[in-house]
């Protein structure tokens, strides 16, 4: 069990599911769901059920939203220490998704994340927090200072970071704190926006990326083949075909938080990519962000039971 503390996005996804195909520019029927969500805030959580000790620090509100989040983190087991604002609204998600959960298109209110200072998270606490930490899991919600003085406490303590890229727009936050990094979680968008080149496919990302000055990371693109890479080992599978989709929302999230727990355990580059595509395809095959029943008897079960991805030559 590692202990683990988890800074950025705790806030409430709203999802619309449309009943048939998207029509754009024509009403659409459909109908809302709403649940506590966030980039970070889905990793902590399978990290959690996973059996590791997570510390939530995520900027909140002082709203009825801000409740719900501070009830799923007590209920997946994560030790909830918010920033509050109390004359402020929660952010939140807005996504509209197809029948077969697809994305459509998305609106992010996100603004209360860009009013925390950097000084909030190098306090004396926090600097405790970190120093009982092995390792720190942020996302790219919060601003650049704020991120920057994150990694550079890190840095200090040989603590190691692994981040969540969360957009394309966002993930450019961490271009001066790359060599501080130990994993960064994309998707070939995400790496695009960072490097601001192309790949001609998933195994041309490692070498662009260690270019950029990154020392490793993970790739992915849907179904497509996922990359990761450390220092020394490069590895891409192909994942298998998964049988039923349901919601796409927290799959990536979930492949990192699979990842991070493998390579927590000091598991092999290749194990610990299966692992996070297994827990990616779990979480796909239900609705909402993360599974809730999650356990490591579950994942090891649907590990177990999931065709191994293919390695992919590059």
């Amino acid at each position: 069990m590692a202990r683990i503390l988890a800074i950025g996005g705790a806030h409430i996804d709203r999802k619309g599911w449309l009943d048939s195909p998207h029509r754009p520019g024509a009403s659409n029927p459909g109908r809302w769901e709403a649940e506590p969500g966030g980039g970070v805030f889905n990793a902590s959580r399978n990290l959690a059920r996973l059996g590791h000790q997570v510390t939530l620090v995520a900027p909140r509100g002082g709203d009825a939203a801000a409740d719900l989040v501070a009830r799923a983190a007590v209920e997946a087991g994560v030790e909830d220490c918010p920033l509050t604002f109390l004359d402020r609204a929660t952010p939140s998600y807005s996504a509209i998704l197809e029948p077969d959960g697809n994305l459509v298109t998305a609106l992010a209110d996100m603004a209360l994340y860009d009013l925390v200072p950097a000084r909030r998270l190098i306090t004396a606490r926090m600097r405790k927090r970190l120093s009982e930490a092995d390792l720190l899991l942020v996302d790219s919600n919060l601003p650049e200072s704020a991120l920057a003085a994150l990694a550079g406490a890190a840095a200090e303590l040989g603590l190691p970071l692994a981040v969540i890229a969360v957009s394309p727009a966002k993930v450019v936050r961490w271009r001066s704190s790359l060599d501080k990094i130990a994993c960064l979680a994309m998707n070939s968008a995400e790496a695009a926006a960072l490097t601001g080149g192309q790949s001609d496919g998933p195994g041309g990302w490692p070498g662009l990326l260690s270019r950029a000055g990154l020392a490793g990371g993970l790739v992915s693109a849907g179904a497509a083949p996922v990359a990761a890479f450390t220092a020394v080992a490069t590895c891409v599978l192909t994942p298998p075909p998964l049988e039923t989709l349901v919601d796409v929302t927290g799959a990536g999230d979930a492949l990192a938080a699979g990842y991070l727990d493998g390579w927590l355990s000091g598991g092999s580059i290749e194990a610990n990519l299966t692992r996070g595509i297994a827990l990616a395809r779990l979480t796909a095959g239900v609705r909402g962000p993360v599974l809730n029943d999650l356990s490591p008897a579950l994942l090891a079960q649907a590990q177990a039971a999931m065709a191994q991805p293919a390695p992919s030559q590059f």
